[in-house]
């Protein structure tokens, strides 16, 4: 699976996708995730399966829906907020199919 994080920054989703990576590690899953900011957007689309959006730029999920054909999707706030990795994945799981 292949994740772009998306945020205002691209900091604070840093830190998720390192627990992301760690969660996939541990349970066998493949996974390529990076973070980005928002501004970066159609640089880094391409390379990426699926968009996760931090909570903070939920406001950008329609916009970003109409840029790019691939399933895009905002993460839970409180599953962003405590770091939830399994979770999420499971929301990366559920918008790709």
């Amino acid at each position: 699976m292949n994740i772009l994080l998306v945020c205002a920054g691209g900091v604070s989703t840093g830190i998720l996708m390192q627990k992301m990576m760690k969660h996939a590690e541990a349970e066998g899953i493949a996974l390529k995730v990076e973070a980005h900011a928002v501004q970066d957007f159609d640089d880094h689309i391409d390379k990426f399966d699926l968009v996760l959006l931090g909570p903070q730029i939920s406001y950008k999920l329609n916009e970003l829906k109409e840029r790019t054909s691939k399933p895009v999707a905002v993460i839970e706030p409180m599953d962003y907020a405590m770091g939830k990795a399994e979770k999420i994945l499971q929301l990366a799981a559920k918008i790709s199919e």
